[in-house]
């Protein structure tokens, strides 16, 4: 499923593989395997992939409505 969105948040921006690919420091062929569902990427490497495509990862809280954004989290691995 995660590979669709990639690919989506990807071409909605007339992005190619390749340019990603590049902008990430991966292979083609690694982001490529992301995609087709081959291999699956780390969160940090899908939050890249949406910040550099103008996207926002949120989650919202089905019970009370509240979303929290992946930039504005306080992370304790971090």
């Amino acid at each position: 499923m995660i590979g669709k969105i990639l690919k989506k948040m990807r071409l909605d921006n007339n992005v190619s593989q390749k340019m990603l690919a590049d902008k990430l420091s991966i292979s083609q062929t690694t982001l490529s395997g992301w995609e087709r569902g081959y291999r699956q990427p780390t969160f940090e490497s899908i939050e890249k992939i949406a910040d550099f495509c103008n996207y926002t990862i949120a989650f919202k809280n089905n019970v009370n409505d509240e979303i929290i954004d992946s930039k504005n989290i306080n992370r304790k691995d971090n």
